[in-house]
């Protein structure tokens, strides 16, 4: 007689736990960017044939890439509560020494290769520095960072003579194979990125560290109180978007072929819009991984959908403001109502 009534319940949670799933899937910020693009796909579907064609389809996936490694480590910074508007520059500058070092010969492509992250994580680190020991606050010193850097590359592609150049060639197969090289019909930077997707995902969730960024950004002063250090957990994640920023450039210069002082110009918003769009809060304490890379896809869309459209470049900059309006205007609303 109780037998019946076990396989009823049993029966029931079952259907409970499978209906909870799919609630928090439809409910979650994630679910709702990623209609977004599909919406976003769709319509370009309508307004121009190009959109998908291949060759259309892997250049997208290209700039994909490129902002969303960078976002990677926007969305760990973001979590605590800071940013980085250096992304662009620091890009620039690790990119330049890469390719300077490849273009003199002193060192072998590989051992560039490694300078130049090194290098990144060298600038990353000093902004995470700047920030935790001089308490200078994060945009301030990401502004600076972002001059300063950029300077670099501009030094790095002239040299102290003064001489002008604005780019050095990149010419070592190997290397541009980061950049440019396919694995089957996939673009390698996309394998990349989602590689570094997986890995920074389990971070976040099954480690440590990773509880410990979003406490930092849920309430900074109770997370110490517990024993967190505030100024280790913001050092590493401006030392790793460093590190991921050097990355995303030596992939850009290894897909050109060179490496161009204005490489990565503006690129800093793209990155920030990418993360504020997939769902994280400027005011720290949440974001994912995988919300900001649908993010980046959104922002390479509508990058590509404004070249297709012939859209002039005023109405690109607009447009790319008015997005990061609408997306911090939005994540301000659900706060409010949360």
């Amino acid at each position: 007689m109780e037998q019946p009534e076990v396989v009823q319940v049993g029966t029931a949670r079952k259907g409970e736990s499978g209906g909870s799933f799919w609630r928090r899937l439809l409910q979650s910020r994630e679910f709702g960017v990623f209609l977004a693009l599909v919406g976003l796909v769709i319509l370009m579907r309508f307004l121009t044939p190009y959109f998908w064609k291949p060759d259309n389809i892997f250049n997208v996936l290209r700039g994909m890439s490129t902002i969303g490694i960078m976002a990677i480590g926007q969305t760990m910074i973001i979590i605590t509560g800071g940013i980085d508007l250096s992304v662009g520059s620091v890009l620039a500058a690790s990119a330049m020494i890469t390719a300077r070092l490849m273009y003199t010969g002193v060192v072998s492509p590989w051992v560039a290769v490694l300078i130049g992250l090194g290098f990144g994580t060298l600038l990353g680190a000093i902004n995470g520095l700047i920030i935790t020991r001089v308490k200078v606050t994060p945009f301030i010193a990401t502004l600076g960072m972002l001059s300063i850097a950029r300077g670099l590359a501009y030094l790095l592609a002239s040299g102290l003579q003064g001489t002008v150049a604005s780019n050095v060639p990149m010419r070592d197969e190997s290397v541009n194979f980061l950049g440019a090289g396919y694995i089957g019909p996939v673009p390698f930077p996309v394998i990349e990125m989602f590689v570094l997707v997986i890995v920074f995902s389990l971070f976040l969730r099954f480690t440590v560290l990773g509880r410990q960024i979003y406490a930092v950004g849920s309430n900074e002063q109770a997370a110490r109180l517990s024993g967190v250090s505030s100024d280790m957990v913001k050092l590493f994640v401006y030392t790793i978007t460093g590190t991921l920023a050097a990355l995303s450039g030596i992939m850009t210069a290894g897909l050109l072929g060179t490496s161009a002082t204005n490489a990565g110009t503006g690129t800093e918003l793209d990155v920030i819009a990418a993360v504020v769009i997939g769902g994280a809060s400027l005011a720290g304490g949440s974001g994912t991984i995988i919300g900001s890379i649908i993010g980046a896809a959104i922002m390479a869309v509508l990058r590509n959908a404004f070249v297709l459209l012939q859209f002039p470049i005023y109405m690109q900059t607009i447009s790319i403001g008015l997005v990061i309006i609408l997306a911090v205007a939005i994540d301000q609303i659900r706060r409010r109502s949360s």
